[in-house]
Parts: structure tokens; sequence; C-alpha cells
């Protein structure tokens, strides 16, 4: 099968050859939208309770994708209203830079603030006594800013040298030339790529860990289930839904990334292989998929938010004209009535020691 031909005059040209803005203006809308939503929902979850290590990581991620929406998307929507591309709306350059600098950085960045989210369940999860003694919301901040400056620091390179960031068809994207002729622009290629695939398979991998745990947890409540057990049956089975709630929250996440961003990975690996078949279509194909995760993310954080369900179902109480007893709540759906009745020191602490945040389940 022959591959495509190469459009040279791509990197070079000066107007936009083809597309239409409304694809990116609807990208630009949902993903402002969602971020600012999903923003909204923090700020009132942290006025409720003290800010927790897991929710330091999601605000961190919520902003990153915001700041990374308002970075390319109206250059993309200026270039189709103009008719110039990235390349002819500056001479020396630097719109295409700032470009390519921007997906390449806070792609990485998203990526490394997931894995983090990853870790924190891991280790509240799978490791509850190191967590709770050694790992606080200063290690959220800590871990966030060593993010940013490694990632900025290595997205600086093709700057100086090392890498390089190019235009693509139509004229709307700068990203790192995936088709260099210098060796030393083929080795930055293929770290970004390791980069990105390490973190992938780490992910997964904490994930995985966490779905172990959680089985472990259910199987030893169930074999050693007492007449005591049984009569707090339902604070203990909200301690796991809570904790499968984050989980479930974290997994779809991480199979959002997966799919956004494997498509890169593989087509730069692809090109230093035997099956190396240049396509500026597939290119444009993985730029697109890399560039919807911010957006994604946090229409997935809202819609699987646990909370979300929860203020739903209060809503409704709340409005109906007959209010149900607690009682009768609980016995419609115990998985939405969270409210921990007083005096439940123990729940308390079981949630303490299995998720690291005093008196409650997660973020």
């Amino acid at each position: 099968m022959a591959s495509e031909p190469k459009n040279d005059s791509c990197p070079v040209r000066l107007t936009v050859s083809d597309g239409s803005p409304t694809i990116p203006a609807i990208m630009f809308s949902a993903g402002v939208l969602g971020n600012v939503v999903a923003l909204i929902l923090l700020e009132i979850r942290r006025r409720k309770q003290p800010a927790s290590l897991f929710q330091v990581l999601v605000t961190s991620l919520v902003i990153t994708d915001l700041l990374g929406t308002f970075s390319v998307s109206p250059i993309v929507l200026t270039a189709y209203l103009r008719n110039e591309s990235l390349i002819g709306m500056n001479e020396n350059r630097f719109v295409c830079g700032h470009f390519g600098y921007a997906m390449t950085f806070l792609s990485m960045v998203t990526l490394a603030i997931l894995l983090s989210m990853a870790v924190e369940r891991w280790l509240s999860i799978g490791h509850p006594y190191f967590y709770e003694k050694r790992l606080s919301k200063r290690c959220g901040y800590i871990t966030i800013a060593l993010i940013y400056l490694l990632c900025a620091l290595f997205c600086v390179a093709p700057f100086l040298g090392f890498g390089k960031y190019v235009q693509y068809c139509p004229g709307t994207w700068c990203f790192i030339d995936m088709d260099p002729s210098m060796r030393s622009h083929k080795v930055f290629n293929i770290i970004y790529a390791t980069c990105l695939l390490v973190m992938i398979i780490c992910t997964v991998l904490c994930n995985v860990s966490v779905i172990y745990h959680l089985s472990l947890m259910n199987r030893r409540r169930k074999a050693h289930r007492s007449s005591i057990q049984r009569q707090r049956g339902h604070k203990r089975q909200r301690s796991i839904t809570k904790e499968v709630e984050h989980l479930v929250l974290l997994g779809f996440m991480t199979i959002a990334f997966f799919i956004c961003s494997l498509p890169l990975v593989i087509q730069v690996y692809l090109r230093y292989t035997l099956f190396n078949q240049e396509s500026h279509k597939n290119d444009r194909i993985s730029l697109l998929l890399l560039s919807a995760n911010p957006i994604i993310d946090p229409w997935v954080f809202i819609i699987l938010s646990p909370p979300v369900p929860r203020l739903l179902w209060n809503k409704i109480c709340k409005t109906s004209k007959s209010k149900p007893t607690p009682e009768k709540v609980r016995s419609i759906h115990p998985v939405m009535y969270q409210s921990s009745p007083p005096g439940d020191s123990e729940g308390g602490n079981f949630l303490k020691v299995y998720t690291g945040i005093p008196g409650t389940a997660g973020f």
C-alpha cells in the first residue's frame, strides 16, 4: 500500500487551505463550559468540607484543561476568521511556536496529573498507613509544581534545537515535527512518546491495583461479618460504594486520556519502524484527539462526580410534597443516602483510613 504523498507546502503555507471554524468553535465552547462548571462544583464542595489531596489534584487537572482550551482554541478560530495560517500571522513563527509548545506542554501536564491521581488512590487503598502518616495536601501542591516545572523544561527543548515545532495542514495547527530529518529531532519525538506511554501504563496498573485491593476489602467483610457488623452494614457498604465511585471517575478519565493520547504515541513509533508510512491525515486525527482530552475530562468529572447523583436525589426529596424519613430514603436507595447519623465515629474513622480524608470518603 503506497503511503500518502507528503504535502511540502503545509509547513510554510501562509493561508488556511480548507476547513471550517464550526468544529473548533464547538470544541472551544464545550471545553470552557465544562471546565467552568467543574470548577464551580469543586468550589462548592471546598466550602462545605476541607479540601483533600485528591481534590487538590482534581482541581489542578481542571485548571490545566481550562488553560489548554484558552491557549490554543482562540488561535485556531482567529486563523479561520482571518484566513491566515499560524505562520502567516507572524513572520518570526512566534504563534506557531506558542501553539506547538502549548499542545506538547499541556498534554504532558494533563497526563502527569492524571497519573498522580491514580497513584494517590493506589496509596490510599493499598497502603493506608503510609498514606495517612506521610501524605498531605502539601504533597499535592509540591507534586503539581514539579510536574509543571519538568514539563516546561522538556517542552522548551525544540526552541533550543532539540526537536522542532512545525505547522500542519490546513494551517491551523502546530506541533512537533512528526517526520524530522535530524537525528536530534527524532530522539526528542521518541522521548515524548515514551513519556506518554509510560504514564498510560503506570496509570492503568495503579487502577488495576486499586480494583484488586477493593475486591479484597469486600471479601474480608463478607468472610468476617459478625452480628455487630450486620447492624452497621449500611455504613460499611456506603464506604465501599464511595471508593468505587472514585475509581469509576478515575477509570473513565483514564480511558479518555488513553483514547486521546495512544494514537499519537503509535504514530510516532510507527515512523521509526519498518511500517513507516507517512500520512498527514493520520497526523491530523491524532492531534485532534489529543486536543479533545481537555474538553472530555471536565464533562467526565461533571457526569461521574460522586456528589452529583446525591445532590439530585436530595433536591427531589426537598421538592416532594411528602418529605420521606431517613429510614425510607435509605431503604429506597442506600447508595444515594450519604448523610451520616450523629455519633458515627467508626464509619468516619474507616473512611479516614481508607481515603485519607477526615470524616468523609472523598472530595
